[in-house]
């Protein structure tokens, strides 16, 4: 047999020109190219609303609502909803269903809701309660959409395809009075967010007919406050509201309403701030009570159920239920802040506007709305009365009309026939062709060309809308009185004054006493005198040790130098307890100290009062009021609170004047007086020369007790030098004059063979 060879398919190599090649881009051009278009696309079409109120995912959802004819008709189920939204929103059935709970009057988010609901849609107050599942609930737009949807059919608004090009959707919904200030909404994007509050409907509209009237109405005298849909209560602040009213940025403070119950000697939260939940009340009640700063409770229980919100407080005997309420404002989330940030989409721009502007907008948008209703109903007029014309003309012989028809041959010249005979149109003499048999009567004729007068009449009215933009706001006017008057309600913010209250002052930080450890490498360990006595050895990084042990209180404050000449500021109660078996605080961490700064001192005090002594390593001395680091505002870090020029040998706190020790490495020892120091307000101050140190640098500075050392050592007043031999070895009657530091000092004496000696 012969071999028989087998022939491979020849194989083809597509050449990719630079492929498997590694290309340099600039960050800047992959940001511009991958990350700009999603930061837009996250702006435009996601997160901030725009003018009508609403965010594209809103819209979707209440489009189909509408489109599925659930405006006047009965509930679907939310399943049903949710599966039609998805021809809109193609982002998943779950988060359209949340979407659509928020909207829901069974939630309770919105003050006026667009969606009526029927099944457990969960609660804004709870982030427990949870909703049910779709297929559980049902829902329907609320009355209230008539007027969000109104002339929707008359091309009011641009329409544009879905995200598949196989049906449209509107570009904005033609609302008819101003939602986007109606209800609150929420949302966060690409480097800018959106918080806007919601205000009364019969108060926002009363405001926009009065900025409509004169565009430099006072909004004050009509729009009060902000109106939330929990209630509660807020505190009145003229200034900061007038703030919020010019620039779209501002805080609003809101309070828990609450009754007491005399017989069972509760308080009965009703109504929280919008901002919280009442597992975020309960949860920092819990926390206070287990700290010891709450002492006045006995019980917190929660008995929301289907007739409401209700948090009960269990008060101990002889608590006065007001002052507790005026101190948990002060300690949890029963007061809190609504911060405002009126950004909105206007021409798919992103704007922060005051309300004055918002209104304009909405004004010019609603304006342009009417304009084209209007020239919609003028065109169907227009048409209109042009059928009727013809329909006019043929009165005059309906028996013609009637021959030509009946005896033309085909249908194709039936239209024709009529055209010449009665000199109309083609679209009259279609119309006429197209009349019933039935309605061929004079009756018939004579009603419908009655209707001419009446097209005759209006159609310059309607022209006359559009050339006068006084009309046009005459009729938004007009609509917003409408709404006012038949959805308005009363408010459920009360107002309160913060002037009318007696400001009383509440003491949040647990007083106590703590021992203070600050150590070498930089940690710090605040220890209970209790945790310190159970607690055994200090617990150290390698190589580390305590310098610093302070006995102090938890209100005092702290002042950490640093080596690069800085203070840091801060308090002893911002510390949580250690215990000895811990590292502690990591004070660069902690403080956020610039890299490589090590501190080199700690300072405790509670008033500030007393000055510092700085003695530097050249010798020089520097003292400091204290008080010169009190700060009106609560910066944490203090520039050019310590000399530079040379190291840190030693730092006193001190009170009145005191005898110092000071040693250099040259054996040579002076006693110093503080009162040759004149204290400075200089921070940074380099001081005075105290010791002469030659070549070598202050070794040590150690406390003496005493305005002056024992006789025994002859030491002469002033500056005179002795050898370090005669203080080598310390009397033993100069141990009980010499201390390693004073109380809130923060650096002991370098000194270790002194130290070791005290």
């Amino acid at each position: 047999m012969k071999n028989q060879e087998k022939r491979q398919p020849k194989q083809t190599q597509a050449h990719i020109e630079g492929a498997g090649l590694l290309v340099e881009t600039p960050i800047v051009e992959t940001l511009r190219e991958n990350y700009m278009p999603y930061a837009m696309s996250v702006i435009v079409s996601r997160a901030l609303p725009e003018i009508d109120g609403f965010k594209p995912s809103h819209r979707k959802l209440l489009y189909t609502m509408y489109d599925m004819g659930l405006l006047r008709g009965d509930r679907s189920k939310s399943a049903n909803i949710v599966g039609q939204t998805m021809r809109f929103n193609p982002h998943g059935d779950q988060a359209i269903y949340e979407t659509m709970v928020r909207l829901t009057r069974g939630n309770g988010a919105l003050l006026h809701p667009f969606v009526d609901s029927k099944g457990n849609f969960g609660k804004s107050f709870s982030r427990d309660i949870a909703y049910a599942a779709a297929r559980y609930t049902e829902a329907k737009l609320d009355a209230i959409c008539e007027e969000v949807f109104a002339d929707i059919e008359k091309g009011v608004v641009d329409f544009v395809p879905n995200y598949d090009n196989r049906e449209t959707e509107p570009l904005l919904l033609p609302v008819r009075f101003p939602t986007i200030l109606a209800n609150p909404n929420v949302g966060i994007a690409v480097s800018m967010a959106s918080n806007i509050c919601s205000f009364n409907l019969q108060e926002l509209c009363e405001t926009t007919i009065a900025v409509l009237r004169d565009p430099n109405a006072d909004i004050l005298a009509t729009l009060k406050a902000p109106d939330f849909p929990c209630g509660g209560y807020i505190v009145y602040d003229e200034a900061e509201l007038q703030k919020i009213y010019d620039t779209g940025r501002g805080s609003v403070r809101v309070r828990s309403r609450y009754n007491y119950d005399k017989a069972n000697n509760c308080v009965e939260v009703t109504e929280i701030p919008p901002t919280t939940t009442v597992e975020a009340i309960i949860d920092k009640i819990v926390e206070l009570v287990k700290s010891g700063r709450l002492k006045e409770l006995g019980d917190t229980r929660n008995e929301t159920d289907k007739s409401g919100f209700k948090l009960t407080l269990d008060l101990k005997r002889g608590v006065d239920p007001d002052m507790l309420m005026q101190k948990l404002f002060k300690l949890t989330p029963l007061q809190d802040t609504f911060s405002c940030n009126f950004n909105i989409l206007v021409g798919g721009s992103p704007r922060v506007m005051g309300v004055r502007e918002i209104l304009t907008e909405w004004a010019d948008f609603r304006g342009t709305c009417i304009r084209r209703r209007v020239q919609f109903n003028l065109r169907k007029m227009r048409e209109k009365l042009h059928l009727l014309e013809g329909l006019e003309k043929i009165l005059l012989d309906i028996d013609k009309a009637i021959k030509i028809i009946r005896e033309t041959l085909t249908d194709d010249e039936v239209v024709p026939n009529l055209m010449i005979a009665f000199g109309i149109s083609e679209v009259q003499a279609d119309y006429v062709a197209e009349i019933k048999l039935r309605h061929i009567n004079r009756e018939y004729i004579l009603k419908r060309t009655a209707e001419i007068a009446e097209l005759r009449e209006n159609i310059p009215i309607q022209e006359g809308i559009l050339k006068d933009n006084s009309k046009v706001k005459s009729i938004i006017i007009a609509d917003l009185r409408e709404i006012a008057k038949k959805y308005g309600k009363p408010r459920r913010s009360l107002l309160i004054y913060a002037d009318d209250e007696p400001e009383i002052e509440f003491d949040t930080v647990p007083d106590y006493n703590a021992h203070l450890f600050l150590t070498a490498e930089g940690y710090f360990k605040k220890i209970t005198p209790q945790s310190l006595r159970s607690g055994g050895d200090q617990k150290l990084k390698e190589g580390d040790r305590v310098t610093t042990e302070v006995f102090a209180s938890n209100k005092s404050d702290l002042l950490f130098f640093t080596d690069k000449g800085m203070a840091y500021k801060s308090k002893v109660s911002e510390f949580s307890d250690t215990k000895a078996s811990t590292m502690g605080d990591y004070l660069p961490s902690k403080l956020s100290f610039d890299a490589g700064e090590r501190v080199v001192a700690m300072i405790v005090t509670d008033d500030y009062s007393g000055d510092l002594v700085n003695f530097f390593a050249n010798g020089k001395a520097a003292r400091v009021t204290l008080s010169s680091f009190v700060t009106k505002t609560n910066r944490r870090k203090l520039v050019g609170s310590l000399s530079d020029k040379s190291p840190l040998t030693a730092m006193y706190l001190i009170h009145g004047n005191v005898n110092f020790l000071l040693r250099s490495t040259l054996d040579r020892a002076v006693v110093f007086n503080t009162a040759l120091l004149l204290p400075t307000t200089t921070r940074a101050s380099v001081g005075v020369q105290v010791i002469k140190v030659g070549k070598g640098e202050l070794k040590s500075a150690v406390l003496l007790v005493l305005d002056a050392p024992p006789e025994s050592l002859e030491i002469e007043e002033g500056e005179t030098l002795f050898k370090a031999e005669q203080i080598a070895e310390v009397p033993p009657q100069w141990k009980k004059y010499i201390v390693k530091q004073l109380p809130g000092a923060g650096l002991p004496c370098k000194d270790e063979e002194q130290g070791s000696l005290l």
